[in-house]
C-alpha cells in the first residue's frame, strides 16, 4: 500500500510539473499588445524607427481572411494587396509576437518589391485558435493551409514563405512538406535549430536545468498540446532540398544565437544562403543594415526567378 500511495504521488507530482511547464512554454498568448516594442538595452536605437514603421503598416488597409488549419483550428491573417499578378508573401511572426512588431521592416520591404502579402497570426496568437503555441511543429502544416487558401483565392504565380524566429523556424520545418510548384522561396530571419534546442537555451537562461525541466516539457506538450516537441525541426526539414533557402541572422543576437542559423546552413547544403549583420539584435537586421538587407533579399529572389521591383 505505501509502495501504491508513493507512486499516486510521483504521478501526481509529475503531472502537476507537466501541466505548470506547459503553461510557462505553450500556453496561447492572445493578449499580448502588438505594438509592444522588445525590451533591453539592444533595441534602444531603433525603438524610434521600429514605431514609425509600425504605425506605417497599422495605417495600411487590408482584407481580413480566415481559413481551416489540418487539426480543425480557425487561423486569421491579414492581406495586403499592393499589386495585381504579384508575387505573394505569406509572413509568420515569432514566439509571443505580431505581426505589425516582427514584420515592420520586412513588410515594408514587401511592399517596396512590389510583393503583395498576406500576413498571418500564428495558432495560439492574436486572433487565430489553438491551444497551444507549439514552436513550428504544427504550424508548419498552418503553412500548407495559408498556400492553400493563396493559390485559391489569389492564384499567385511566385509564392515565398517568410519568417521571424519562431516564425522562421516553422517556414522552414515546411521545406520537406509536400509544397506547390509555386513557392518559390524561404526567407528565415533568425530561427532556431530545433525547438528543444531553444527552450532549453531559455531554461539555462533562467536557472533551470534543461535536464530536469525537458521531461516535464516534453509531457506536458502531449497531453495538453497534442503534440511531440521531436516531431520536427529546422535542422532535419531543410535537407529535403526542395526549395532555395535565404538565412538571415544578427551576429549580436542574445536570444536566439546566430550559430544555431550556421548549424542549419550547414545541414542544409547548396540549396541555403546563410547572410549575418554584424551588431544586429535578435530580428534586427533590417533595422541594423536596412540597405544591406534589401539587397541580399533582392539577389536572393532574382535568383529564384521571383520578380522585385526597384525604388
Amino acid at each position: 500500500m505505501l509502495i501504491l500511495i508513493l507512486i499516486l504521488l510521483a504521478v501526481g507530482a509529475s503531472l502537476v510539473a507537466a501541466r505548470w511547464a506547459f503553461g510557462e512554454a505553450f500556453a496561447p498568448a492572445r493578449n499580448i499588445d502588438p505594438l509592444a516594442l522588445p525590451e533591453g538595452e539592444q533595441y534602444e536605437h531603433d525603438r524610434p524607427r521600429m514605431q514609425e514603421l509600425m504605425t506605417e503598416m497599422a495605417a495600411l488597409p487590408y482584407t481580413e481572411v480566415h481559413t481551416e488549419a489540418k487539426d480543425g483550428v480557425t487561423l486569421c491573417g491579414r492581406y495586403y494587396h499592393t499589386a495585381d499578378g504579384a508575387p505573394l508573401q505569406i509572413q509568420m511572426h515569432g514566439y509571443h509576437g505580431s505581426a505589425i512588431r516582427d514584420f515592420c521592416g520586412g513588410h515594408k520591404l514587401a511592399r517596396e518589391s512590389g510583393h503583395n502579402t498576406l500576413v498571418i497570426d500564428q495558432r495560439a496568437h492574436g486572433q487565430s485558435g489553438g491551444r497551444a503555441i507549439t514552436f513550428g511543429i504544427l504550424e508548419r502544416e498552418d503553412c500548407l493551409a495559408w498556400i492553400a487558401f493563396a493559390n485559391a483565392h489569389y492564384a499567385p504565380s511566385a509564392i515565398v514563405l517568410t519568417g521571424v524566429s519562431m516564425g522562421a523556424a516553422t517556414v522552414l520545418m515546411a521545406a520537406d512538406l509536400d509544397l506547390p510548384p509555386n513557392v518559390r522561396a524561404i526567407i528565415a530571419d533568425c530561427p532556431y535549430s530545433a525547438p528543444e534546442a531553444i527552450i532549453a537555451r531559455v531554461c539555462r537562461a533562467r536557472g533551470i536545468p534543461p535536464r530536469l525541466a525537458m521531461p516535464f516539457l516534453r509531457l506536458g506538450a502531449r497531453l495538453w498540446g497534442g503534440f511531440s516537441l521531436r516531431a520536427a525541426s529546422p535542422l532535419a526539414s531543410v535537407m529535403a532540398e526542395k526549395v532555395p533557402i535565404l538565412l538571415l541572422h544578427g551576429e549580436d543576437d542574445r536570444f536566439v544565437p546566430c550559430e544555431m542559423s550556421r548549424e542549419i546552413a550547414r545541414c542544409a547544403g547548396s540549396h541555403c544562403r546563410l547572410e549575418t549583420f554584424p551588431d544586429a539584435a535578435h530580428g534586427m537586421s533590417f533595422m541594423r543594415d536596412p540597405r544591406r538587407y534589401r539587397a541580399v533579399v533582392a539577389a536572393f529572389l532574382d535568383d529564384c526567378g521571383v520578380p522585385v521591383k526597384r525604388t
